[in-house]
C-alpha cells in the first residue's frame, strides 16, 4: 500500500548494450511477508466492492496503459530487449487484458438449482479466493502480469506479484498506474528481487498461509518445484510452463501463407515466447520451396540491433546463458549432419543470428528442448500420419500450429493435435478474448477469456432449508 525501500538494491541491464540502467530494492522474506499481510488486510475490504466498482477501476488503469504507452513501451525495450514496435504491441495488448477483465468483473454470476424437495432453495455463489501471490516471466512483463492480475482484481482478490529478476521496471511502473488509477493500497502489491533472492521469496509465496492462490508463468522444472511447495498447505494453482511448439506444413498448404505464419510465430522477440514454433516439420513436396521462401523472406525482413533502433526487428537475448543454450542447439545439430542455411553464428553479447537448418532429424537437441531463441530446424516427412507422431511425441502441449487447405486434414489434424492451443493457418493465435493453457507438462489451468476469471473463484453452495413450500 505504499512505496518502500528494501536494505538493498540490485541492478536491471539492458540486453542489448550490457549497461546498467536502473538499481531496484532487492526484497527478500520479510519484504514477500509484509506484502502478503498487506494483501489480505486489504482483502478483508476489496472482496467486498461491488463489480462495478472493480470493473471501472480496471477500466481507468487499462486507459492510463494507453496513455502511457510509449514510456511503458521504452521501460520493455530497455530492460529485455524488445524492439520498440514490439513493445509498443504489448502495452496494447496488456491492456487490453484490464480491458477485457473489467468487462468480466460483471458477468460473475451464480445459480439456482432446482430443489429434489418441497421448503428448499439450492444456490450457487461464487466468491474470491483470497490473496493471490502471482510470479512472472521476463519476456512479456506487463502483459503477463495484466492477465493474472486483472483476472484476479476483477474477482474481487488482492495480489502479490513478484517480478522477474531481469525485468522489474515495467511491473513497478504499473504499479504507479494502478494508484493513478484508484485501485486501493494492498491490493495490488510487486515485490522486485535479484536472482539470489528468488528462491526464499518464491518459497513465502508459495507456502505463506494466507495465501490462497499461486498464478505461475515459468519454465517446467521451477514450476514442478513451486507445486510441491504449494501442496502443504493445498493452495490453489495455475501453472503456465514450458512449450515445444510444433509448425506443420502440409503440400496442400499455401506456401507464402505458411513462410508468412513462421515469420510471425518464430521470429516475435527473437524467438522468446513460450507458444512460438519451435519444431518445424515440413512435407517432402513442398519442404524445398518452404525452405527457399522462408530463407528469401528471413533475408529481406530481419534485422538485429538494439530494440530502440528503429530498423530493428531482432533484439538480443535475455542474458548469455540464454544465447549460449541456443549456440549449443545449433552446433549440437551440425554435429549430426543438419545442413545450415543460414545464420548460425552467436554474435556480441547475447545477439544470436537468425538461423535456418534442414536435414534435421527428430533426435537432435533441438527437437528435443524448448529453444527460446531465433532457431528455425526443419524436419521433412513424408505422411500425416508421421507428422503427428513427431509433433505428439513430447511431454510439453502449450501450444502448435499448421497449414494445410484440405478441410478433412484440418479437421482431423487440429482435433489430434496434443496441445491446448492451435494456430490452423495463423502464426499469431493470442488474444484475450481466446483461452490461455496447455496440456501435459505445458501447465494447469486457462488464463484470459471468459474461463480466467474462474481461476481466481470458489464455488460455494448454500441450502436454504425450512422454506413455505
Amino acid at each position: 500500500g505504499r512505496w518502500v525501500s528494501a536494505a538493498a538494491e540490485f541492478p536491471v541491464l539492458d540486453p542489448g548494450s550490457g549497461h546498467e540502467i536502473a538499481r531496484v530494492s532487492n526484497c527478500g522474506p520479510d519484504e514477500a511477508r509484509t506484502a502478503v499481510a498487506a494483501a489480505h488486510e486489504a482483502f478483508q475490504s476489496w472482496k467486498w466492492t461491488t463489480a462495478k466498482e472493480r470493473s471501472d477501476l480496471l477500466r481507468r488503469w487499462s486507459d492510463l496503459m494507453l496513455l502511457h504507452r510509449d514510456e511503458l513501451a521504452r521501460l520493455i525495450t530497455f530492460e529485455c530487449g524488445k524492439p520498440t514496435r514490439e513493445a509498443v504491441g504489448e502495452v496494447a495488448y496488456a491492456a487490453s487484458f484490464l480491458d477485457w477483465f473489467s468487462g468480466e468483473a460483471r458477468r460473475v454470476d451464480g445459480d439456482i438449482i432446482a430443489s429434489p424437495s418441497r421448503g428448499r432453495r439450492l444456490l450457487l455463489l461464487k466468491q474470491p479466493v483470497g490473496v493471490a501471490a502471482i510470479i512472472t516471466p521476463w519476456n512479456f512483463p506487463s502483459a503477463m502480469i495484466t492477465r493474472k492480475v486483472g483476472a484476479a482484481l476483477a474477482a474481487g482478490c488482492t495480489t502479490v506479484v513478484k517480478p522477474a529478476e531481469d525485468t522489474p521496471l515495467s511491473a513497478l511502473a504499473l504499479a504507479e498506474l494502478a494508484e493513478q488509477a484508484g485501485i486501493p493500497s494492498g491490493v495490488f502489491n510487486v515485490v522486485p528481487c535479484s536472482r539470489a533472492n528468488t528462491p526464499s521469496v518464491g518459497e513465502v509465496l508459495c507456502t505463506h498461509p494466507l495465501v490462497a492462490k499461486i498464478s505461475f508463468t515459468g519454465s517446467t522444472a521451477t514450476g514442478k518445484l513451486l507445486l510441491k511447495m504449494a501442496a502443504d498447505t493445498v493452495k490453489r494453482v495455475s501453472m503456465e510452463l514450458g512449450g515445444h511448439a510444433p509448425f506443420i506444413v502440409f503440400d496442400s498448404a499455401d506456401v507464402d501463407k505458411a513462410v508468412g505464419g513462421a515469420m510471425a510465430s518464430k521470429f516475435r522477440n527473437s524467438g522468446q515466447t513460450c507458444i512460438c514454433s519451435n519444431r518445424f516439420l515440413v512435407q517432402s513436396g513442398i519442404h524445398d520451396r518452404f525452405v527457399e521462401k522462408l530463407g528469401e523472406a528471413m533475408e529481406a525482413e530481419l534485422r538485429m540491433g538494439h530494440g530502440s533502433e528503429p530498423d530493428t526487428t531482432q533484439g538480443p537475448l535475455i542474458n548469455s546463458r540464454a544465447a549460449e543454450k541456443v549456440a549449443l542447439q545449433i552446433s549440437d545439430a551440425l554435429s549430426q549432419g543438419a545442413k545450415l542455411l543460414k545464420g548460425g553464428k552467436r554474435v556480441q553479447g547475447s545477439f544470436v543470428e537468425p538461423t535456418l537448418l534442414a536435414d534435421v532429424t527428430a533426435d537432435m537437441l533441438c527437437m528435443q528442448e524448448e529453444t527460446f531463441g531465433p532457431l528455425v530446424p526443419v524436419l521433412r516427412f513424408t505422411s500425416e500420419e508421421e507428422a503427428l507422431a513427431i509433433a505428439n511425441a513430447s511431454n510439453f502441449g502449450l501450444a502448435g500450429y499448421f497449414f494445410s487447405q484440405d478441410v478433412s486434414q484440418i479437421w482431423r489434424v487440429a482435433e489430434a493435435m496434443e496441445v491446448g492451443i492451435v494456430g490452423v493457418n495463423e502464426g499469431v493465435v493470442s488474444a484475450a478474448e481466446a483461452p490461455f493453457g496447455g496440456t501435459k507438462q505445458s501447465g494447469l489451468g486457462s488464463e484470459g477469456s471468459k474461463y480466467g476469471i474462474n481461476e481466481y473463484l470458489e464455488m460455494k453452495y448454500v441450502c436454504m432449508g425450512g422454506l413455505a413450500p
